[in-house]
């Protein structure tokens, strides 16, 4: 049995949480896959997967070997890392995790580490904020891009946060019929909160931080806001905005992908005027790998943090260009 791959197979069955797309994940096939389980389950000589018709967890004891294997797992990438690449060059995987409204700031940064190290492989995921936390404290994630004021809740200070930027809010909504858009997203005049809460809005789901933060701005206005549509998806608000009457509160990294977009309009939300901190944030007490380090150094380079601030701030038609 080679133990390196019997801990790569289980920690994929964990994640995917299903024998076969474990198995398409780590190329091989299902029941090389199962057997390679059995194998490490007479390795240690307890039960490890709670089996049934379909995956069910692990057993108590199969968490504890979970938790190796990642340790394991995450320090063979290091060395690999290490052996293959330098400090100037680095080479190999780094996995990156972000809420979905800072995806456009988590692409953007992907794309300019590829360009500063072309031998870096950077995998996006889209998590939600309690899944970028568990990522980092089980090593599944490298980096996570996040709101860094949830750090002050959290147990003990095993996160660390690298501060990038401060969320603006807009409301999108669409012009209104006979009134000239002109070529793409055009920005129009301040809203409260209160005139946005009037509208039917899409709303993240309650279970996103998105949503909570902005049930804290309503609730602090004295409203109670029905969604007319929730989600956990930012594709599916966009698309809810652009076909129909609803209309949308979103930060501004979500709002600067829409450029191009004729036929809506971004308002940006006032009374109060809300700013939210976003920013990377990696586990402590854990050497960084090469591309983690190169990818720390891209994250407080003054360059990229000014490209980073013009795609999410307070934009405009002289900041967003169709």
């Amino acid at each position: 049995m080679n133990l390196f791959d019997a801990y790569r197979y289980l920690a994929a069955l964990e994640q995917h949480r299903h024998f076969g797309r474990a198995a398409t994940a780590c190329h091989i096939t299902q029941p090389a896959l199962s057997n390679a389980l059995r194998s490490l389950e007479s390795h240690f000589g307890v039960p490890i997967v709670r089996r049934g018709r379909q995956y069910e967890g692990l057993t108590a004891e199969g968490e504890q070997v979970l938790a190796t294997a990642r340790r394991v797992l995450h320090e063979q990438e290091r060395l690999t890392q290490e052996l293959a690449g330098s400090a100037a060059q680095p080479r190999g995987r780094l996995v990156i995790g972000s809420v979905p409204t800072a995806e456009p700031i988590a692409a953007r940064f992907a794309a300019r580490l590829i360009e500063r190290h072309p031998g870096l492989v950077p995998q996006l995921r889209s998590l939600s904020s309690q899944e970028l936390e568990s990522g980092l404290e089980r090593l599944t994630l490298d980096l996570a891009l996040g709101y860094t004021d949830r750090l002050a809740d959290l147990p003990g200070d095993r996160l660390q946060a690298w501060p990038q930027v401060l969320e603006h809010y807009h409301l999108l909504q669409r012009v209104a019929v006979g009134e000239t858009s002109g070529p793409g997203l055009r920005f129009g005049v301040p809203i409260t909160w209160p005139e946005a809460a009037a509208r039917p809005l899409a709303l993240l789901g309650p279970e996103m931080h998105n949503r909570v933060i902005l049930e804290q701005v309503f609730r602090g206005q004295g409203l109670a806001v029905v969604p007319a549509l929730e989600t956990n998806s930012v594709m599916a608000l966009l698309v809810a905005v652009h076909s129909g009457p609803l209309a949308a509160v979103l930060p501004g990294a979500l709002v600067d992908t829409l450029a191009a977009h004729a036929g809506l309009e971004a308002r940006p939300l006032t009374a109060p005027v809300l700013r939210t901190p976003i920013g990377f944030m990696t586990a402590r007490g854990h050497p960084a790998s090469r591309a983690l380090q190169a990818a720390l150094a891209l994250a407080l380079d003054p360059a990229w943090l000014a490209e980073a601030a013009a795609h999410t701030g307070p934009l405009s038609s002289g900041t967003v260009q169709a």
